[in-house]
């Protein structure tokens, strides 16, 4: 499988797994998400910038300077479009591409029913499950969630305003029924949504950039909006570049302080004219992203998208990415979330999971590849984590194998990150113990978790991956559609649908025999 799989969203707009409805997400679990809940507590000092790059603690593992580490640090990540287009891709008939997969996009797209910080900052909820019978060598692994919050939105009336410029692709390749189209439903569903002291700009790009309408306020102007959008027809080659560089232009000519200032980039990421490298288009409009605070926000269509590039625009732009395959997406994406979600609760905030090296034989983080920071650098606050907004959660899995016997702490999650308006450093914090992840993961009282867990073993299994205790994809289909059943959400009937479909692409091929675990111990 993993052969065939290496050839090769929902939605949550402004990122994923933001819920709204926690009680009765947390009834339908069976219990309240445990954890430490809060508005968060001043950070200790962080390090001069610079003084955090030192060489990396595996470095000195393997030149045995040092114990093997037991921290796991990484960037918050509240993108959800990894499955949003896995999910097109198999409705289409075609395995996604192994690098397309990354299982923590995948997890973030489902409700988690985490309680709610009180303040502004960050709730820290952890918890746990043994994974048992299912698998090759799953006894002794356990799965730990560390699941972190921010307090849901506010009324849409009591948000600052928001001043938007729209950076939209009408390449060639957008002329594909689902793309442009889409798009322009989009951006008019949007339109009726914003308030009257929002402002908005459209900038369009092929070959070149055009500004179709300057930044201009929706009060008086939603006519006006919708003929300028109405009019956009695909046109020639995909300059993203150029598109990002007049979009950041217009953002900064419009700028409001006070407001929410965002660029949304509306693309298939398929860039084939003018500067190709998300590097290179980020350095150009670089000063007036840090200046003035500018977030990009990416929102991908089409059945041949560039995820990664997309993804790496949106990382270092302070942004996150979301996939929109239909118009019920896009209205979930631009009528029920976005309006709501404009506002950025956390900047750089980071996350760093301590392990006890008295109760952990072993643990792996499940995703997260290309967020990892090093451990050093989490109060290191010149390095760049993940912006979050309102109502969002974050989750990370790890399978954790605990040394026989073990009692005690498991582990304790730390998440840090800097207040949007005064940049100063907050963290909270919380723990797990062995008794809070002794019971049983299938068949047990926390459905969410369950939930989480077949995301995360459906990720792994499209990317052909090896994690301890993976049930087959018949086996994942079949407990999906049970939890969909169990907690009437729809997203999980869609999620057993897609596993039901990659189970029959992969029988078409293939078998589906569950991997061995094959990482060494690291104590």
């Amino acid at each position: 499988m993993a052969l065939l799989l290496a050839g090769g969203m929902l939605l949550t707009a402004c990122g994923g797994g933001s819920d709204g409805a926690t009680t009765a997400d947390r009834k339908s679990s069976g219990r309240d998400a445990p954890g430490v809940s809060g508005g968060g507590h001043p950070a200790p000092d962080a390090p001069a910038p610079g003084q955090g790059s030192r060489e990396s603690e595996a470095d000195r593992v393997r030149e045995g300077q040092a114990e093997p580490d037991y921290h796991s640090t990484f960037a918050l990540d509240v993108d959800t479009a990894s499955y949003g287009y896995a999910r097109r891709t198999l409705g289409d008939g075609r395995l996604p591409a192994a690098e397309d997969v990354r299982p923590e996009e995948f997890v973030n797209s489902f409700r988690q029913g985490y309680e709610r910080p009180k303040g502004n900052g960050f709730s820290v909820n952890i918890d746990g499950a043994r994974i048992g019978g299912g698998g090759t060598g799953a006894s002794d692994w356990s799965l730990l969630r560390v699941g972190l919050a921010t307090r849901t939105a506010p009324p849409t009336s009591e948000r600052p305003p928001a001043a938007l410029t729209f950076v939209v692709d009408i390449s060639g390749s957008m002329a594909e029924t689902g793309r442009l189209d889409l798009v322009r439903k989009s951006l008019t569903l949007l339109a009726d949504e914003l308030r009257d002291d929002d402002s908005l700009s459209l900038v369009t790009f092929s070959d070149e950039a055009e500004t179709r309408l300057p930044m201009t306020r929706v009060k008086d102007n939603r006519n006006r909006i919708k003929d300028v959008v109405s009019e956009m027809q695909p046109a020639q080659s995909t300059n993203v570049g150029a598109g990002i560089e007049l979009g950041y232009e217009e953002s900064v000519e419009g700028h409001r302080e006070g407001a929410t200032n965002r660029v949304v980039l509306l693309s298939d990421a398929l860039a084939n004219t003018g500067e190709t490298e998300a590097e290179g288009i980020l350095k150009k409009i670089d000063s007036a992203r840090r200046e003035y605070g500018i977030t990009l926000f990416g929102v991908g269509v089409g059945s041949d998208y560039g995820d990664a590039f997309m993804e790496q625009l949106t990382n270092k732009g302070d942004g996150n990415t979301t996939y929109v395959g239909d118009e019920t997406q896009a209205r979930k994406v631009f009528v029920d979330q976005l309006p709501a979600h404009l506002e950025i609760r956390a900047r750089d905030a980071k996350a760093q999971v301590a392990f006890d090296r008295k109760t952990v034989k072993q643990f792996r983080l499940i995703g997260y590849e290309n967020r990892k920071v090093a451990d050093e650098d989490f109060r290191n606050d010149s390095v760049d984590g993940g912006e979050v907004g309102p109502g969002h959660t974050v989750t990370a899995l790890y399978a954790v194998r605990l040394r026989e016997g073990a009692s005690g702490t498991v582990a304790s999650a730390t998440v840090r990150w800097l207040d949007p308006k005064t940049r100063k450093a907050q963290e909270e914090t919380g723990t797990v113990t062995t008794g809070s992840v002794g019971g049983a993961l299938w068949g047990g009282e926390n459905d969410r978790l369950q939930i989480a867990a077949v995301a995360a073993y459906f990720a792994d299994r499209l990317r052909g991956g090896d994690l301890p205790g993976a049930p087959g994809l018949g086996e994942l289909a079949s407990r999906a559609s049970g939890l969909a059943e169990s907690t009437e959400d729809s997203a999980v009937e869609k999620l057993a649908t897609a596993i039901g479909q990659a189970d029959r692409l992969n029988r078409g091929a293939g078998t589906d025999d569950a991997p061995d675990p094959s990482e060494g111990e690291i104590g």
